[in-house]
Parts: C-alpha cells; structure tokens; sequence
C-alpha cells in the first residue's frame, strides 16, 4: 500500500486565481464544500462543517502548515474522520500539499496528501480509499470553479 495519494489537473486559470480558490476560506468552502468559520493562517487551526450532502453532520478541522504564496499551501488533518463521537486527536494526521506551477496562461495543480501509514491499521484502507475518490472529486470540482 502506498503512502500517498497524487493527483495533478491542468487549470485554464492563472496562478493567482488558483491561489485565491485554495486560500480565501469562502471561496475554498464554495467548491470543497465546507463552511468555515474564518480566514486559513498559517500555524492555526481552521473549523467548519461539511456542507457535502449526506455529511452535514460533520466537523471540518485543519491545521494549516505552509502559505507559501503562489506556490504552496498545506494542512494537516484526520482523514476520513466520521465516525460521531469518536475521537481522532489521538491519531497522526495526514499532510495535505497544494502545489502551484505556472504552465502556459494557466496553472498545473498538484494534490498530494501523504502519511496514511501512520494511521492504525485498521484505519488505514477505509481512509485510503474514500480519500483517493474525494481528491478524485475535489480536483473536479475546483477547475470547475476557476476555469
């Protein structure tokens, strides 16, 4: 099993149009789908609630690492963490890395969220596996956004 989950798109949207989607916390709650209760800054904790249908039950929480603009913007946070009422503190986080390159007129994105093999083993497939279908999504849903 691998570590990591990567995931790179092209967008039709320069990198500072890139970078506004992934940091202003409304516009990153517009297509990750997530209300958040303030502004991403570097070394603090952001929350919020899932606005995803189905998961609006849940809590959305981040530490953000890195906002290296235009370049890279990272968090940490326990993947795959629905289970109400259980505590996940207790559990390493994954890392979480946007990576901005110009290409052309527009912007190569790269997602790549890496640590899965610090989670408890039996933890560790169910997260691999919604994790990878959810960037899968989420990649989608940003060009959406930006494009």
């Amino acid at each position: 099993m691998s570590d990591r989950i990567e995931k790179s798109i092209e967008l039709n949207a320069p990198v500072e149009r890139v970078w506004r989607a992934l940091t202003d916390h409304i516009e990153f709650g517009e297509w990750f789908r997530v209300k958040l209760e303030g502004p991403f800054i570097a070394g603090e904790v952001a929350k919020g609630r899932i606005t995803y249908p189905g998961y609006e039950h849940l809590k959305w929480e981040v530490t953000v690492k890195t906002m290296d603009e235009p370049r890279l913007f990272s968090f940490t946070w326990h993947p795959y963490a629905i289970e109400p009422g259980f505590d996940y503190s207790a559990e390493p986080p994954t890392l979480v890395e946007f990576k901005l390159a110009p290409k052309g007129k527009g912007t190569k994105l790269t997602i790549v969220e890496s640590g899965f093999d610090s989670l408890p083993p039996q933890r560790r497939p169910d997260a691999m596996r919604m994790n990878e279908g959810g960037w899968a999504e989420q990649i989608k849903n940003i060009k959406k956004h930006v494009d």
